[in-house]
C-alpha cells in the first residue's frame, strides 16, 4: 500500500490551512488552486504545502477533487463580488432596532453558490435569536441555503485589520497569523511585562498574541536560573533572589550586608565576581566634525560675546577682534585697579575728594533755591 500524500489548502489569504488527501495520479505545487469538498460544500483553495506528514492518530481527511481551471479562477472572482454584496445586504438588514448591536463581518459562498455563510458578531446582544434572523433574512438570498456563524473578538480584529496596539502598521493577526494560540497571563509574568491592561491587551480586548512569541525562550532560560524568593550563595555572601533576568542570564539578589546586586549565572557557578569592564566615555570637547567653518562663541568676563574661530588660520579679522576686546578689557581693568590702589594708598586724598563732591552738591541746591525765589517774586509783582 502506497503512503498517503497530504497537501495543505488555504481558503483565505491569511487563514488556517487544512489538510486534504491528494490522489496518486495528481501532482500539485504550492501556489496552485484546487477544488475540494468541505463541510460547507465545494470550495476553491490555494495549496500552501505539497508534502505534509500524515497525522499520528486516525483522522478523516477529505480528498482533493481536481485542479482549478482558468474558468474556475474567473468564477472565483465573481463569487468574491457576490460575497461583498451579501455583506452589504446583511448590514442594511441589521439596521433594524431589534438587531441593534449585531454586526455583519463577512460572507462566504460555496463554489457552486448553493450555500451562504454569514459571519456575525453579537457578543453584547445576549437575547439574539439566530433562528428568527435566518427566517427573516433568507428571502434576501434566494436559491441559497443560509447559515450563521458567530465571530469572536479576535477574528473580528483580524478581519477589520488596522493599526496594531504596539504601533505596527498592520496587526499581526491580519498580516501573518493563520490561527490563534492560547495566551495566558502567566506568559506576561514570565517576561516581566507590566500587567497594566493597556500594556498587555490588544485592539480586540484580549491578551496580545505577541506574548507567545518569546515565551518558550524565556522558559528555557529560566530553567538555568534560581527562582524568585530563593536563598542562594553568591560571591558577595548569602542573599535572596528578588528578580530573574532571563535574557541577560542573571538574577538580582538582595544581600543584607551589600544590598541588591546583579549576579550572572557564570558568577554563581564559579563563585567569583567577574571584572566589570568600564564603559569608554568619549571626549565631549573633541570636535571631530569635518566642517572647518564652525564658529565657536563664548562670553568674556564683562558679558559680551567673544568670538573665536578654530581651523581658519588665514582669517585675520576674526583673530584681531578678540585681541582688541581683550586689550580694552585690560585697560578698563588697569584703570579701575589704579584708582582703587590710589584710594587705598592715600586715604586723606580720598576723604578730600569726597568732601569736595558733597560741597559742590550743596552749592547747586542753594543756587536752585535762590533762582526759584527770584522767579516767584517776579510773578507777584503788581506792576505786571
Amino acid at each position: 500500500m502506497s503512503e498517503q500524500k497530504l497537501v495543505g489548502v488555504q481558503f483565505k489569504p491569511v487563514g488556517k490551512s487544512y489538510n486534504f488527501l491528494l490522489p496518486e495520479e495528481m501532482d500539485v505545487q504550492p501556489g496552485e488552486f484546487v477544488i475540494v469538498n468541505t463541510a460547507r460544500g465545494k470550495q476553491i483553495g490555494k495549496v500552501t504545502a505539497s508534502s505534509i506528514l500524515p497525522p499520528e492518530h486516525d483522522q478523516e481527511v477529505q480528498t482533493v477533487e481536481r485542479k482549478a481551471t482558468p474558468r474556475d479562477l474567473i468564477l472565483r472572482d465573481m463569487i468574491k463580488e457576490k460575497e461583498a454584496e451579501a455583506v452589504e445586504k446583511a448590514r442594511e438588514f441589521l439596521k433594524k432596532p431589534e438587531y441593534e448591536g449585531v454586526k455583519a463581518l463577512d460572507a462566504e459562498y460555496s463554489f457552486d453558490s448553493a450555500r451562504l455563510t454569514l459571519f456575525l458578531t453579537y457578543d453584547e446582544v445576549p437575547n439574539f435569536n439566530m433562528r428568527n434572523f435566518i427566517r427573516e433574512a433568507a428571502p434576501m438570498y434566494p436559491d441559497t441555503r443560509l447559515e450563521i456563524r458567530q465571530v469572536g473578538p479576535r477574528d473580528m480584529a483580524k478581519e477589520v485589520s488596522g493599526l496594531g496596539a504596539c504601533g505596527i502598521e498592520k496587526r499581526c493577526c491580519s498580516r501573518f497569523l493563520t490561527e490563534f494560540s492560547s495566551i495566558s497571563i502567566r506568559m506576561a509574568k514570565s517576561q516581566n511585562v507590566s500587567l497594566t491592561p493597556s500594556e498587555i491587551t490588544g485592539i480586540c480586548g484580549r491578551l496580545r498574541c505577541c506574548l507567545a512569541y518569546e515565551h518558550d525562550m524565556y522558559e528555557e532560560a529560566r530553567k538555568l536560573l534560581p527562582k524568585v524568593k530563593k536563598t542562594i550563595q553568591t560571591p558577595l555572601g548569602e542573599g535572596k533572589v528578588t528578580q530573574v533576568l532571563p535574557m541577560s542570564d542573571s538574577v538580582i539578589v538582595y544581600i543584607p550586608e551589600v544590598g541588591q546586586r546583579v549576579i550572572t549565572r557564570s558568577e554563581l557557578e564559579s563563585g567569583k565576581m567577574e571584572e566589570k569592564k568600564p564603559i569608554p566615555i568619549g571626549n565631549e570637547t573633541d570636535d571631530s566634525s569635518p566642517n572647518e567653518d564652525v564658529e565657536m562663541v563664548r562670553f568674556d568676563n564683562i558679558g559680551r560675546p567673544k568670538r573665536t574661530e578654530e581651523g581658519q588660520a588665514g582669517n585675520k579679522r576674526n583673530k584681531s577682534r578678540p585681541a582688541r576686546e581683550h586689550s580694552f578689557h585690560e585697560k578698563t581693568k588697569d584703570r579701575s585697579e589704579s584708582t582703587s590702589e590710589g584710594a587705598r594708598s592715600n586715604p586723606e586724598t580720598h576723604k578730600d575728594a569726597g568732601m569736595h563732591r558733597s560741597s559742590s552738591r550743596r552749592n547747586r541746591r542753594n543756587t536752585g533755591s535762590k533762582k526759584r525765589v527770584k522767579e516767584n517774586g517776579s510773578n507777584n509783582n503788581p506792576s505786571r
